[in-house]
């Protein structure tokens, strides 16, 4: 059995695969929950201008454009020109930041480097939080690389990201005033399959571990559905 097939099934022992409600991102991304919404082409994104920055990022991805390419060259970040000038982030807002935290995909770029324009795409700052470097470059990296496992085996996996920021007054990055995440967690689903899974981290020092395993973070999706913040 190869390494791909050992680790999934370890998570379909874990109860994968369930009767699964009719999810879909229009549940978290729509004009009430949102202040805009913003059409990637290949994710969208509902943004919150009081946190200035992304409240959810919802996108369809499929095993023939998941599997087909692998850009290396990354692009550069972009501030996001369709957000109003004020709510606005940019890529030097991260510079120094007194939470050591990185500019984080939430529609992750090894998901989308099959085109230029799609991998492009992700690289806009509305696609972008805070998060805690050793969260983001080890304990998110692995739900990512699941969700694209996931896509592999059933041919299609919808995503949606939800991000945290707690109860006025926000915790806020000095320099550019960003509203810092308390936690955040990832909604991977195929209704057609009977799949969901859900995942949830807090984005703090105290939240990483040495050994953080991608089961630690597992929750019920039907929390986020009732209770997405």
């Amino acid at each position: 059995m190869n390494k791909l097939n050992i680790i999934l099934a370890i998570f379909l022992s874990y109860g994968s695969f369930v009767n699964a409600s009719e999810l879909k991102i229009s549940l978290f991304i729509n004009n009430r929950n949102c202040d805009q919404v913003l059409d990637k082409k290949f994710y969208q994104i509902c943004y919150d201008f009081r946190a200035k920055g992304a409240k959810y990022v919802g996108y369809r991805l499929k095993a023939s454009d998941v599997n087909s390419g692998n850009i290396k060259k990354r692009p550069r970040f972009y501030p996001e020109k369709s957000i109003p000038v004020r709510y606005r982030t940019y890529p030097n807002d991260y510079t120094h930041n007194e939470f050591h935290a990185d500019r984080g995909h939430l529609a992750p770029d090894a998901a989308f480097d099959w085109s230029k324009e799609s991998l492009h795409a992700v690289y806009s700052m509305a696609n972008i939080i805070p998060q805690y470097f050793s969260i983001n470059r080890r304990s998110w990296k692995k739900v990512e690389r699941y969700a694209r496992m996931m896509v592999t085996k059933l041919g299609e996996v919808t995503v949606v990201n939800g991000v945290v920021y707690g109860q006025p007054p926000l915790t806020r990055m000095k320099k550019s005033k960003i509203a810092y995440p308390i936690a955040y967690w990832k909604m991977l689903f195929n209704n057609k399959k009977g799949f969901e899974r859900c995942f949830y981290y807090r984005n703090n020092k105290q939240a990483y571990f040495k050994g953080d395993k991608l089961r630690n973070h597992i929750i019920n999706c039907h929390q986020l559905i009732k209770s997405p913040h």
